[in-house]
């Protein structure tokens, strides 16, 4: 699983309690630009509306080589999920209240995958005490190190 385009303010700005693979239809040209790694999914968000899942405003910038038939860089994607985790989707957008957003894509034995979350926003509280945890824990590794080191 190799991650093609990362969306690294989500985790950052929201507690994922729950994430799906989902595969994405795209056109040719869209894959021949992820293939050179040209696009990007932070401003990215996911709707599900009538037991379909789309990707809303995430860009995949147009391929170069490209004619006429060339892809928008800022369409909708449809996301391809079974039936059963559309419908907990759903439930969890709609019931609970949860953002769905688009967490990486990568690709999946030769096929491009988009890994989404379901999760509430964070207040910045709770991203000083990630922040705190995050900076204790790396004093604790360097303090292990240097020990391991001295001996």
């Amino acid at each position: 699983m190799s991650a093609i385009l990362n969306n690294p303010k989500a985790r950052h700005d929201y507690h994922i309690e729950e994430t799906f693979e989902a595969g994405i239809s795209l056109v040719g040209t869209e894959v021949k630009s992820l293939r050179a790694g040209k696009g990007s999914i932070r401003e990215a968000f996911v709707r599900v509306s009538d037991n379909e899942v789309f990707l809303h405003n995430a860009f995949i910038e147009e391929y170069e080589q490209g004619n006429r038939e060339n892809h928008e860089s800022r369409r909708t994607r449809k996301l391809l999920l079974h039936k059963g985790e559309i419908r907990k989707l759903f439930n969890l957008a709609n019931v609970k209240n949860l953002s769905v957003i688009p967490l990486s894509v990568f690709w999946k034995k030769g096929r491009v995958k988009v890994d989404i979350g379901a999760g509430s926003g964070k207040v910045k509280r709770d991203k000083r005490q990630d922040l705190k945890k995050r900076e204790t824990d790396r004093e604790i590794k360097r303090a292990t190190m240097t020990q391991l080191k001295g001996r």
